[in-house]
């Protein structure tokens, strides 16, 4: 039977050669063994070991135990018995075992002992449980007995294998050291007896093994089973596999990547993450707000909401970020945040904006030199020639003035004709851009891209401030060396409001949306980080003209 490939055609051959999917693993092949399994496997062992090596212990303890007692039990029967003043009457008498055999069998009896042995010093038995066995000799070692010493051993004798005691009996029943022996008392518990008493311990043993076991078990499957489910049932191998493809992939992405859980703690972080927010290894478990981002970009990573392309300053750095909520089953685990270092890109642009601004402004300039050509051409074609010429040497004389005043007071060339296009714009908005008569540029100690930057940005917030002004006018200065720079931006707008000198700096943000300016926030932010760039300084203040007045210093004059 044929299969539809990826390729969209019926072709076995891709379906061999394709790697299978990490899902399709367990349909494919059944007999896989999930790292649940394994554990499930091994903890069944480890618990059937321990189980099986706890009974056996158990019984061998078990079983000493009762050799134990069943040892002080003799021995302790025994010394009743030889401390009887009735056996050693019976002793003195010319047939002992009259009187013993009755009184041994009873003690036996009593006390749950195989037997009660009195013999003579030349091991002749006066009782036993076997009445054909007495007035013979006893079977067994005596030890220390006839010396005056009790002694215990195991045996077998007559009746099998036990656990006896022997001990003497003194003369006059004192029991001190050195007393004289006149006879010698043996008891003895078979080891039958013993293992009858250790079976009956054994029910006990094995159902406490048997809880135990049953516990091990429910729990080893418990455990299990929750980590099937937090492994979504993967082998050993794939776990592998998808993290050394994963490790592989966030360490050679490009973008920066954060992945933020449900309690707003960091969980993961790339190198490209770290070095674009300035972070380390340990970032990683605190919450975001401890981690010292702008305001902005703290907010815009704990939104529960996506948020596609915003642009953040982040210290020296313009970062487009990305948020989207991540969800596993239809339950969302956290957030995913990207970031893209767009700080060179937003520098250019801001370039060529103000390039474009700078040839619309020519073209503009084009169109009213060609209105001005035309009405010359037309007055000279009237005859009118000496009206013709006073007009054209008017208009050159003010655009040469401006020119030269530019010129003369600025050396360099790029912020020159920067000056002039902002003039030529500003004129086009209704507003009159002058050039203060401090202006004194003989060199610039900052590189002409930051120079652009800096004045651009700062003229281009001025002319927004008085744009709808009834009277619309900014006045720049500019004043530097080699050895350091002041550039001053004063507007007639409705200035900075109070308390919100620093925020202007700290927005660090260009929103698209209608809560907030276009652009402006970026613009001011992009000549904070200029300024930083040189370790210079800018502050806020109100200008003569009513305004608003932003300095910039840089070097000595900062």
């Amino acid at each position: 039977m044929s299969h539809l490939c990826d390729c969209g055609h019926s072709c076995v051959r891709c379906v061999h050669a394709r790697p299978p999917r990490v899902g399709e693993n367990a349909a494919v092949s059944p007999r896989r063994s999930t790292v649940a399994r394994q554990i499930l496997v091994l903890q069944v062992l480890v618990v059937v070991v321990v189980v099986v090596g706890a009974v056996t212990l158990a019984y061998y303890d078990a079983r000493r135990s009762q050799i134990a007692g069943a040892r002080d039990r003799a021995l302790a029967v025994a010394v009743s018995v030889a401390d009887t003043p009735q056996v050693r009457e019976a002793l003195r008498t010319g047939s002992p075992s009259d009187t013993i055999q009755p009184f041994a069998e009873d003690v036996r009896r009593d006390s749950h002992t195989d037997f009660v042995v009195v013999m003579a010093l030349d091991r002749t038995r006066y009782s036993h449980p076997d009445p054909a066995q007495i007035g013979k000799p006893f079977i067994g070692d005596l030890g220390t007995a006839p010396a005056g010493r009790a002694f215990t051993q195991e045996y077998t004798g007559t009746l099998g294998p036990s656990m006896r005691a022997v001990v003497p009996v003194f003369a006059d029943g004192s029991g001190a050291a050195g007393g004289r022996v006149v006879a010698l008392v043996s008891v003895g518990i078979t080891m039958q007896r013993i293992q009858d008493a250790l079976a009956d311990r054994l029910p006990t043993i094995a159902l406490a093994a048997a809880l135990v076991l049953g516990t091990g078990l429910l729990g080893a499957w418990l455990i299990s089973r929750r980590l099937r489910r937090q492994t979504h049932g993967l082998g050993e191998g794939e776990i592998t596999r998808m993290y050394e493809y994963y490790d592989a992939v966030l360490h050679a992405v490009r973008e920066g990547l954060l992945l933020v859980d449900t309690e707003d703690r960091v969980q993961l972080l790339n190198d490209e993450a770290k070095r674009l927010l300035d972070l380390d290894d340990s970032a990683v478990g605190r919450p975001v707000a401890d981690l010292g981002f702008p305001e902005s970009l703290t907010r815009a990573v704990l939104a529960t909401d996506s948020r596609p392309d915003e642009i953040h300053l982040v210290d020296d750095a313009v970062l487009v970020v990305n948020t989207a909520p991540a969800r596993w089953q239809g339950r969302e685990v956290g957030t995913v945040v990207t970031l893209r270092d767009h700080t060179e890109i937003q520098a250019v642009a801001g370039e060529l904006d103000t390039v474009r601004g700078l040839a619309e402004s020519l073209r503009s300039q084009n169109h009213e030199a060609a209105n001005r050509l035309h009405t010359v051409v037309s007055l000279v074609e009237m005859g009118r020639t000496e009206e013709a010429l006073d007009f054209a040497t008017e208009e050159l004389e003010v655009a040469q003035l401006l020119t030269d005043r530019v010129v003369g007071s600025v050396s360099d060339p790029v912020v020159s004709a920067l000056l002039l296009g902002k003039t030529a714009q500003a004129a086009e908005r209704g507003v009159q851009l002058r050039i203060d008569d401090r202006t004194d540029l003989s060199a610039l100690p900052i590189e002409q891209r930051d120079a652009v930057t800096i004045l651009g940005n700062l003229v281009d917030n001025a002319l927004d401030a008085v744009s709808e002004r009834a009277d619309r006018v900014v006045v720049v200065q500019l004043q530097g060396s080699a050895a350091g720079l002041t550039v001053r931006v004063s507007d007639s707008g409705a200035g900075v409001p109070a308390g919100l000198d620093e925020q202007v700096f700290r927005r660090g943000w260009s929103t698209k949306t209608s809560d907030g300016p276009v652009g402006r926030g970026l613009g001011l932010a992009l000549v904070v980080q200029a300024v930083r760039k040189y370790d210079g300084r800018i502050g806020v203040t109100t200008s003569d003209l009513g305004g608003a007045s932003f300095l910039v210093e840089i070097g000595e004059t900062a």
